[in-house]
């Protein structure tokens, strides 16, 4: 097998040169240090993003988009395909971790400064990602056609209608009428299967590159030792291999999650019913939509939904701008400006989220 694997090896590098990729494995060093286990978050996260899009092509092999056979193709796949339930409840648990592991590794590398120069793209593109990944949750949360699903969905997109100008044309564009119908549902499944797709792998091809040109961030405290006190590992077998590790624990906690807490398909969406009590979107808008109830219905003038939305959408523009704001640190600060006010976001998420479950 050995022997079989090294004359691939030769025949292709006999033909396209893997003398630069080579010299890659051999050279790339990744520092060790207290903090070197946040490198490991953006890895979870793109095996995360795998199993997305694995597990998603095996449902697509049987899902049928449409008003009328959107829901049942789902117990179809839960009930009659073999090993489907377990499919679709790692597809819809890995969801929900890959949004938590990109929000952990985004503000792992904010309070590490890994967004500094030379870094500030790499942080620009990793913004956009996590954007996208939420755009993925809210697209994909519609698609079973069910009773929740549906009116999350219409929240959602009121929500979008209230933004002033170009709200009512976009919530009208994702709906593809005035109300949540057969069309949203096809509209969402061609933006979750095919838009969000192809603009996703863009991105991360592109912050994937960023990150390969530049190597590893080096904390402060880091780039302060002496040369002879710094230590470094190799990035491949050493890193890889633990990386690997990880990878193989998560997916651990992924089937155990499939297994025992099986995602509820529940009643098919029917647009003449009322609302079930309690309609609240996913954990990770829960923040906004807690925070979105919590405003007055007017604050002097404007509508408080439009007021909290505007400031979503301003903070969400400016933490994607985060290199750039160039912010004084104060010499007897323990805790400096920029640090506090990563610590006051974390905890407003938080608080807010809680809040959003137990009121």
């Amino acid at each position: 097998m050995k022997n079989i694997g090294s004359k691939l090896i030769a025949w292709i590098d006999e033909r396209y040169d893997l003398t630069p990729v080579r010299n890659l494995l051999e050279h790339k060093k990744v520092p060790v240090h207290k903090h070197s286990i946040w490198y490991y978050m953006g890895g979870v996260t793109l095996f995360l993003f795998m199993i997305q899009l694995f597990t998603g092509i095996l449902l697509l092999l049987y899902y049928r988009p449409g008003e009328d056979s959107a829901y049942e193709s789902v117990r179809f796949i839960v009930t009659n395909v073999k090993f489907g339930w377990l499919i679709r409840n790692v597809h819809s648990w890995s969801a929900n971790l890959l949004v938590l592991f990109a929000f952990i590794h985004m503000f792992s590398v904010f309070f590490s400064k890994a967004y500094e120069k030379p870094r500030e793209l790499t942080w620009v593109t990793g913004f956009i990602i996590l954007i996208f990944t939420l755009a993925f949750g809210f697209s994909g949360y519609l698609l079973p056609w069910n009773e929740l699903a549906f009116f999350a969905t219409k929240v959602g997109t009121d929500i979008v209608g209230v933004i002033p100008i170009i709200g009512e044309p976009l919530k009208v564009f994702l709906r593809g009428g005035e109300d949540v119908t057969g069309a949203t549902l096809s509209r969402f499944f061609g933006i979750h299967v095919a838009v969000l797709p192809a603009i996703f792998t863009f991105f991360l091809a592109l912050h994937l590159l960023f990150i390969q040109r530049q190597g590893m961030h080096e904390p402060e405290h880091f780039k302060n030792l002496p040369e002879e006190k710094k230590k470094y590992i190799p990035f491949f077998p050493d890193f890889a291999l633990k990386d690997l590790l990880l990878w193989v624990v998560v997916f651990n906690v992924l089937i155990f999650l499939a297994l025992y807490f099986p995602w509820e398909l529940g009643n098919k969406a029917d647009a003449f019913t009322p609302a079930p009590a309690g309609i609240r979107p996913e954990w990770y808008f829960m923040f906004m939509f807690q925070s979105l109830k919590l405003l007055p219905a007017h604050i002097i003038f404007i509508e408080g939904e439009l007021l909290g939305i505007l400031f979503f959408g301003v903070a969400g523009f400016v933490w994607m701008l985060i290199p750039y704001i160039k912010i004084k640190n104060k010499p007897n600060w323990k805790i400096q400006p920029l640090a506090l006010i990563g610590i006051i976001i974390v905890s407003f998420i938080v608080v807010m989220t809680v809040l959003g479950y137990l009121l």
